[in-house]
């Protein structure tokens, strides 16, 4: 009965956000999805309380590429790409910025992480061109099932299934899964 009830609420959050989404829908048929998700995100982000966390689920299962209607995106979280992944059970904390990236079930970020979309987001390798026109590459950063991301992280790397990245880690390479790694540049601190 109260997955039904759940159920029920999901959908009617849904139907209440999608004047909103239509007008996501339409106006990405002009410009482009990323800028526009951008927007988009900026404006729902200040939506407060667990009404608003509802409110953005039920935007994004339908502007992300996957959206799971339980997860909890909390107040002042950013996105800035359209090829975003999140899968259920997920819970994204206060003031996060998030990229390109895939995070899997059941998965928790703290306050304040950063999943930027990857590592090459810029070149500065011609020191006669401004680093804003040198361009970049960005790359779907993978979140495994069941991990924990604690406050302040900043994440440009895969983390393996099951793994923990401490609070104020910068991750710039592949995290293996069930490994605890922290620190800057984040090191494997321990073996789960």
């Amino acid at each position: 009965m109260k997955q039904l009830i759940k159920h029920i609420v999901f959908l009617v959050l849904a139907l209440l956000i999608s004047p909103v989404t239509i007008s996501y829908k339409l106006l990405s048929l002009l410009l482009n999805k990323d800028a526009l998700i951008t927007s988009y995100s900026q404006a729902l982000s200040l939506l407060p309380g667990k009404m608003g966390s509802y409110l953005r689920s039920g935007f994004y299962r339908f502007a992300f590429k996957k959206c799971s209607p339980d997860a909890v995106i909390s107040f002042g979280t950013l996105f800035s790409q359209q090829d975003t992944s999140i899968d259920e059970g997920v819970y994204i904390g206060p003031q996060c910025n998030i990229g390109k990236c895939s995070i899997g079930k059941n998965t928790l970020l703290g306050s304040g992480v950063h999943i930027m979309s990857g590592k090459g987001q810029h070149n500065f390798s011609d020191p006669s061109k401004p680093i804003k026109d040198q361009g970049g590459a960005f790359t779907k950063v993978e979140i495994g099932e069941n991990c924990w991301l604690g406050n302040g992280a900043l994440v440009m790397a895969n983390v393996g299934a099951g793994s923990v990245v401490a609070a104020g880690a910068v991750v710039a390479d592949d995290v293996p899964e069930r490994a605890i790694v922290g620190g800057n540049p984040a090191r494997l601190l321990k073996r789960i």
